[in-house]
């Protein structure tokens, strides 16, 4: 039986500088944390996606967030896979009933909180190959979790409902929610069970930061690389949301 592993999250933020200028200063603090307390939630990495763009970054991603899932899993760190709107996909799964057989918990009262606007322009849908129109924005193609990523039937959880997470969160202890997966700008910041309610029901949260990326069209503003944009995004989380961490964190 695995003994009690301890985690040293070196967390990245983005804060105002003290020092009497309007300037962002990059900070790093290292938490150690016992590894029965976290989880890696794993937003939206569906096999298909409506924009072939998305779809070939996520087919690149998988790998990475498969070996990070595999390793963290060993490490005693719970993993939730939350594909959403593919539930149905999975009735009958035994990962899906595990999350399902928990008991819901009242939910803390959410403080509404209001962001700045993001740094990018997304309001195009963010597809960066949808050049002739052909592509229908938010056409929900995806049938499941891509099947590269590996999903444990004796240990892990499906869902993408944020009660649900929240209760396997207080049945088993967990304090911090590391999230991967995507797109940053959109599902990871707002889905029921991402970054923005977490924080509102008093999760920790940290948003692991090279097993992400954006939804962005370089063709809208700021006119930057899709790359570069995906960066941008993750500053603005690091500024107004919480802090990240890298997968080497977690494995």
């Amino acid at each position: 039986m695995q003994g009690k592993v301890t985690l040293s999250l070196t967390r990245q933020e983005l804060r105002r500088d003290a020092g009497g200028r309007a300037s962002w200063v990059s900070t790093t603090a290292t938490r150690e944390l016992d590894a029965s307390k976290v989880a890696l939630v794993i937003c939206d990495m569906w096999d298909k996606h409506w924009s072939m763009g998305a779809t070939e970054r996520v087919e690149a991603l998988v790998p990475k967030v498969d070996r990070a899932a595999a390793s963290a899993r060993r490490r005693g760190i719970t993993i939730v896979h939350a594909p959403s709107d593919t539930l149905d996909f999975y009735e009958g799964h035994p990962a899906r009933a595990r999350a399902e057989a928990v008991p819901l918990v009242g939910l803390p009262v959410a403080l509404p909180r209001q962001y700045p606007p993001l740094p990018i322009d997304d309001s195009d849908g963010g597809s960066d190959t949808n050049v002739d129109g052909s592509e229908v924005p938010n056409d929900p193609v995806w049938r499941r979790q891509h099947p590269g990523i590996h999903i444990d039937e004796e240990r892990d959880y499906i869902s993408d409902l944020g009660s649900e997470i929240h209760a396997i969160f207080k049945q088993k202890g967990i304090t911090t929610m590391a999230i991967a997966g995507v797109h940053t700008n959109m599902c990871v910041l707002g889905r029921g069970f991402a970054i923005k309610q977490m924080l509102a029901w008093g999760v920790d949260v940290v948003l692991v930061r090279d097993l992400t990326d954006a939804m962005y069209n370089p063709a809208m503003p700021p006119y930057v690389s899709h790359d570069e944009g995906t960066r941008l995004v993750i500053e603005y989380v690091e500024k107004f949301l919480c802090p990240t961490i890298t997968s080497a964190d977690i494995t």
